[in-house]
């Protein structure tokens, strides 16, 4: 009988044994850069002469890892191992599936430091934000080996009928592709993952080139948790290269992607088209982003509400599709949210990652660097620059990192670009709104429909938000982000994504179809 699931909690640095396990954990981790992970592909060890480098992002010279290049070929024999594999995985007991996932979280929490540590320098995560991306792994595993066993081990009653016997099964797909980003590597990759497998599908991986070595740890403690050869197949390549040969193999029966909406729209499309020999309509599970809107009333707590906006729009330089993007705030109250959002945003300590004290270290590549950098250009003509912007210290550039300081934009109009096109990086537009009334009908002005927060103290408003703010998360008097798996299952609605939510109770049912048996007595 397994206990009730609980959420992976998380650590504490400020102790002293946690933090001098993290700094061992980051010198480990250090001293392993460098090491070539191959393609594996029904268990098979494949070394590639084309190799992917994945790089420190606060120290481009340092390559934390090259992965194995997959070819196009490559991508396609992963897809027809994964078809192979099918007929035997799907066979094994919900129990012994889940049991692969227990045992996968057990030895994830073994190591924590570790797994945090590769984070830290792979994508640029601070301490805290890379333990809660382990923490959260760690909750997949679990509470989608829950889902599974309640899914397909425990009967559906149906109707009874008279003189027959009838029941309700939810079985596999088949074989399927995830799609994960590179800003929760271990997490969301963990989730695209394991929930498909536990309700008895098979796996074809293609992680983000800008982290992929995370994943590969990922698919090795799978393996190390029991879990068969051919059932995840890990092949990193050139997006559209190897994407697209993996979305449109006939034999690819679901693809789970999360990632930029024209990506996303992408995938749909060409999942959508019948390939010679395809037997089925192919099912996409896509997140892509958002423009997220944290609203502010003249009732509400505004030092709360100003800590809530800086911690959601800069924790991870901003790379979150939950991020604070606008802060909308009424008028009576604009010009005292302004001047506390920007003093706390200048407060914010910018470096490297691997120090315990940075709250935000760089943004993830050279591509994301010059993306956001335009972005502060546009928001030089759109509106009133009230914090960052300036050049960043010589310290942190010396090593040719890509660290960008939080910035701040007042007086953005709800149509400028800054309030509707997804940055994904540190840059917050602050909007005014006349009222509540005008600062509700802005926050739903963007094509995403992802995560939303108000800050009041009025029930009314309250209870307005509820049926009238139109997202799929929505907090009231906290930030917009930081989900829990269990406890704010996460997906969004219109341009955010396919209405499904991860770490939710009907997930893993995307995974399946229901199947009902009527036999004559």
């Amino acid at each position: 009988m397994l206990p009730e699931y609980r959420n992976e909690p998380f650590g504490d640095f400020s102790a002293s044994e946690r933090r001098a396990a993290m700094q061992r954990a980051l010198r480990t981790v250090a001293g392993q850069f460098g090491a070539t992970y191959p393609l594996i592909i029904n268990g098979e060890r494949i070394t590639t002469e084309e190799r992917i480098a994945s790089l420190n992002p606060a120290d481009p010279k340092k390559v934390v890892g090259y992965t194995s290049k997959a070819s196009p070929e490559q991508a396609a024999r992963a897809v027809e191992v994964a078809h192979a594999t099918f007929d035997s995985w799907k066979r094994v007991p919900v129990e012994a599936r889940a049991k692969v996932l227990l045992r996968a979280a057990a030895i994830m929490r073994r190591r924590k430091e570790e797994l945090g540590a590769w984070m830290v320098y792979e994508v640029s995560k601070s301490w805290a934000e890379a333990d809660a991306d382990v923490a959260e792994a760690i909750d997949f595993c679990e509470y989608y080996a829950r889902q599974a066993l309640r899914l397909q081990g425990g009967e559906h009653p149906l109707v009874p009928w008279p003189g027959e016997a009838s029941s309700l099964r939810y079985i596999p797909l088949g074989a399927g592709v995830a799609i994960p980003p590179w800003n929760f590597p271990l997490a969301i990759t963990a989730g695209l993952v394991v929930a498909p497998l536990v309700a008895g599908n098979t796996i074809v991986l293609k992680p983000a080139s800008a982290a992929p070595v995370i994943a590969a740890k990922l698919v090795e403690i799978l393996e190390e948790a029991g879990l068969p050869p051919g059932v995840v197949n890990y092949v990193p390549g050139a997006g559209a290269a190897v994407g697209d040969v993996i979305v449109d193999h006939p034999l690819t029966r679901f693809i789970g992607f999360t990632g930029s909406m024209e990506v996303g729209l992408r995938i749909n499309e060409r999942a959508s088209v019948r390939q010679p020999g395809q037997l089925w309509i192919k099912r996409t599970i896509l997140e892509m982003g958002g423009k997220d809107g944290m609203v502010v009333d003249e009732t509400a707590d505004l030092e709360a509400a100003a800590a809530a906006i800086v911690a959601a729009a800069f924790g991870f330089q901003g790379q979150k599709c939950s991020a604070c993007s606008r802060a909308i705030i009424v008028e009576s109250v604009y010009d005292t949210m302004v001047e506390r959002v920007a003093e706390r945003t200048k407060a914010l300590k910018l470096g490297n990652p691997a120090e315990p004290d940075s709250f935000m270290g760089a943004v993830v590549d050279k591509g994301a660097f010059d993306k956001i950098s335009s972005y502060m250009a546009i928001g030089q003509e759109e509106g009133r620059l009230v914090a960052g912007g300036e050049v960043i210290d010589h310290d942190l550039l010396k090593d040719g990192g890509y660290f960008i300081n939080p910035t701040v934009f007042a007086d953005i109009a709800p149509d400028a670009r800054l309030a509707q096109e997804e940055i994904f990086g540190p840059v917050l537009a602050i909007i005014k709104a006349r009222d509540f009334e005008h600062a509700l009908e802005v926050a739903n002005n963007t094509q995403y429909g992802l995560t939303g927060a108000l800050f009041s103290t009025d029930i009314a408003r309250i209870e307005r938000a509820y049926a009238d703010f139109h997202v799929g998360n929505l907090y009231i008097n906290r930030k917009c982000t930081g989900a829990l798996v269990g406890v704010q299952p996460f997906g969004g609605f219109n341009m955010s994504g396919t209405d499904s939510k991860a770490g939710g109770p009907d997930y893993v049912a995307l995974f399946t179809q229901a199947k009902v048996i009527a036999e004559k007595l």
